[in-house]
């Protein structure tokens, strides 16, 4: 497209040229939000052809098979492909192409192809009721022609990959998301608005769940909200549990209530029970008048025990009494005090593992494990991370008063080749950094060898699977490039199934369509 001359400038190439760099754009925010953003030009776009032919054509009903034809492959001829029918059966059609709409840019966006399968299936669902979209072949993969297939019977596409469109697309789903993760913001919003009354740079607490995993965990927030049940958090240290407590708190009718939290862990085991508990004046040396514990503190809203995997045998013993009688006594105290407070505790362990191992009390864990919600670490959650990256930086950027808006191509590349063992907490400390020390509205350099040194304070266990994690990483990244990104030839370079290392890759926040596009691509960790 770059050969082009502006004397042969044409609609058609502008156009071609304003969709290519509004991709780059949007590249910026993730794979994910690019796709979204076709989906919807797509959708929107072939229901304005649609009409537009249906007009020409004075029909009023739904398009025949004929008729769909015409328009699909017509519509595409017309702005620079080479479409042509190659079958077609009340169960099938087949196109195949041999020219881009999109020109040569397209290899760089492979993700365009989505626009073809949108129109087209958008169209065949609302006229045939269902359509699954499956390109076999595209030339932004580098397989020098389209082979596109649209299926009208949901049994003959049983089985086969590709995009559904109709009564199973996901748009609606995809809005009720949406409203739900509005619904749980807006409360967080309101408890730091009366947390907060005066002006503060300090910004409110904000969940980014565009992967699967983490809307999950939204609708079980709603779910398990309006309870009473106690609520156990279990992930790793920097996923944002504390953040998922609080959400709990707000979308629940407690929200107007405190919402206390302690970490159990950063308390010293003498110390923990008048921590949580209370004393009375001269329970001990140093206590020189009443002390209440933050169980009275949260009495009628909310109490979240990080880390309690750490409390004392003596500190469990009596937490376990609050959380089933409802009372306590402080520590030195003869006096029952009835408190009402729901419990939130969240753990980095496996509480059932030290259940087993005698350090944690079994009747106490069935008592804090009545919902257990998983968070998963960062690297489960590549749909996450360019969001992630622009809250952020939009917070960092009022706390210094810096204009940094976004990270280069080659930044977004090692923060999604990245593992994270420090999860959201490391990737706010790295960005902060690069934040101090950028001089434009945009990050170029991040340094991620001194983070990586995160891990060393971890037990034996996270640092080993970190080290598998990363050589497993880095074996896939050169697998990729020396295969150019076929999946299926890496997938018996590493004795597994395509299915496995596709899990792999996005578990990494790899796609294996960039090795396809530029195979000596160097991802940096």
């Amino acid at each position: 497209m770059n050969e082009t001359s502006f004397s042969d400038l044409t609609p058609t190439f502008f156009l071609q040229t304003f969709v290519l760099e509004l991709m780059h754009a949007a590249e910026q925010q993730g794979k994910t939000h690019s796709e979204e953003l076709i989906e919807y030009i797509a959708r929107t776009a072939g229901r304005f052809f649609e009409e537009t032919y249906r007009e020409e054509r004075n029909i009023d009903g739904a398009l025949n098979m004929e008729s769909y034809i015409e328009l699909i492959v017509g519509l595409k001829n017309k702005i620079g492909g080479g479409f042509s029918l190659d079958s077609a059966d009340s169960q099938c059609i087949r196109v195949t192409n041999t020219c881009c709409p999109f020109g040569e840019g397209v290899t760089h966006f492979p993700e365009l192809c989505r626009m073809t399968s949108s129109v087209f299936g958008g169209i065949a669902a609302r006229n045939f009721g269902y359509a699954k979209v499956e390109i076999a072949k595209s030339i932004a993969r580098g397989d020098g022609g389209c082979d596109v297939s649209v299926y009208l019977n949901e049994e003959e596409a049983k089985g086969r990959p590709g995009l559904e469109y109709g009564h199973r697309n996901s748009e609606e789903d995809a809005g009720n998301m949406t409203d739900l993760h509005s619904r749980i913001e807006e409360s967080m919003q309101k408890i730091w608005r009366l947390k907060s009354p005066r002006p503060t740079k300090k910004q409110p607490p904000v969940i980014v769940a565009k992967s699967p995993v983490m809307q999950k965990i939204l609708q079980a927030i709603e779910k398990i909200a309006p309870t009473v049940a106690t609520v156990l958090i279990q992930g790793e240290t920097g996923v944002g549990k504390e953040l998922v407590a609080r959400a709990i708190h707000a979308m629940s009718w407690r929200s107007g209530q405190a919402f206390m939290a302690i970490n159990c862990g950063a308390i010293p085991d003498t110390l923990i029970e008048s921590a949580l508990f209370g004393h009375e004046k001269g329970a001990f040396t140093g206590a020189v008048e009443i002390q209440q514990g933050v169980f009275e503190r949260a009495d009628g809203g909310t109490l979240f025990l990080d880390e309690v995997d750490s409390l004392s045998a003596g500190a469990q013993t009596r937490l376990l009494r609050v959380v089933q009688e409802g009372e306590l006594e402080r520590v030195g105290g003869k006096k029952t005090i009835e408190v009402d407070v729901r419990l939130i505790s969240a753990t980095n362990q496996d509480l059932q593992e030290r259940v087993e191992q005698g350090l944690f009390r079994k009747d106490l864990f069935y008592r804090l494990n009545v919902v257990k919600l998983s968070i998963p670490p960062l690297t489960q959650r590549g749909e996450d991370l360019p969001y992630l990256v622009q809250v952020i930086l939009k917070r960092l950027g009022e706390k210094y008063n810096k204009t940094v808006l976004s990270v280069s191509r080659g930044v977004m590349q090692k923060i999604r080749a990245y593992h994270w063992p420090g999860n959201v907490r490391e990737l706010e400390n790295v960005l902060e950094r690069a934040v101090l020390f950028s001089s434009g509205p945009e990050i170029t350099q991040l340094d991620l060898e001194l983070s990586s040194q995160a891990a060393v304070g971890d037990n034996w266990r996270d640092i080993k699977e970190g080290v598998v994690a990363d050589a497993e990483r880095n074996f896939l990244q050169v697998s990729l490039r020396l295969h150019r990104g076929d999946v299926k030839k890496v997938a018996a370079a590493m004795e597994l199934t395509p299915r496995a290392v596709y899990g792999k890759l996005k578990k990494y926040g790899m796609d294996a369509g960039q090795f396809r596009v530029n195979p000596g691509l160097d991802v940096d960790r």
